[in-house]
């Protein structure tokens, strides 16, 4: 088995020897640089993952502001989206990417979608400034509102992940197909990822409707108020 890059420091750190073949390899050197080049690239983004995870709040949304890590999102933007709410919220949603009128104005989920979601939320007895804290899979907009690219959502994955270390929700909800096949790590669709109880980071989580879906398919608000409904069980008595 071989060992990627970041495997192989572990181990080091660990005390445990790495046993290296003498044989050279039967890949080419041509093919052998990309794959080390890959594993290179995982070991910064691990190393980058592993610094954002000190960081407090101010200075967290400081390296968000700031991110260049991904050239064409960092070009094209207007600003970065970091998210809007109370950092000790009970309640996290997550969509996955700001649209155009988010760029501009630096807020997740506002427009028609945005309205939308206070509406919910009011129907839970709940603000976007109270009890909630509403982020991105992405804090930049994807050119032409296209979806986040993989390689994206990783870079990007680090600064969310910190945000929720600092909120310690008590459940998160996934909004829409990309958010929650981005935290899952699913390929399923979201009819098959709705309806049931999923963890990220310890925290339970809820599948359900991106608020954009349900002003195109207003029928199924019925569904997405049955998940709001089995998040809210999620919660400590």
């Amino acid at each position: 088995m071989s060992l990627s890059v970041r495997q192989r420091r572990i181990l080091a750190d660990m005390g445990i020897p790495v046993w290296r073949s003498r044989i050279a390899p039967a890949v080419s050197d041509v093919a052998a640089a990309p794959l080390a080049e890959h594993e290179a690239a995982a070991s910064a983004t691990d190393d980058t993952r592993a610094s954002i995870a000190l960081l407090d709040w101010d200075a967290l949304q400081e390296q968000v502001r700031t991110c260049t890590a991904c050239t064409e999102l960092a070009r094209e933007r207007t600003q970065t989206v970091f998210g809007v709410g109370d950092r000790g919220a009970r309640w996290l949603f997550v969509g996955e990417a700001p649209g155009a009128e988010e760029d501009r104005r630096g807020e997740p989920f506002v427009g028609r979608a945005g309205q939308l979601l206070d509406n919910m939320l009011a129907a839970l007895g709940l603000d976007r400034t109270r009890d909630v804290f509403i982020a991105n899979v992405l804090k930049c907009r994807p050119p032409g509102n296209r979806d986040p690219k993989p390689e994206e959502a990783s870079a990007c994955r680090g600064f969310l992940d910190r945000q929720i270390d600092l909120i310690q929700p008590e459940v998160i909800v996934a909004l829409g197909r990309i958010a929650a096949q981005g935290l899952l790590e699913s390929g399923e669709p979201l009819g098959r990822l709705r309806g049931s109880e999923h963890r990220y980071q310890g925290v339970p989580l809820i599948a359900t409707y991106h608020p954009a879906y349900l002003l195109r398919k207003p029928g199924d608000k019925a569904r997405a108020w049955q998940d709001l409904q089995r998040a809210r069980a999620c919660l400590r008595t």
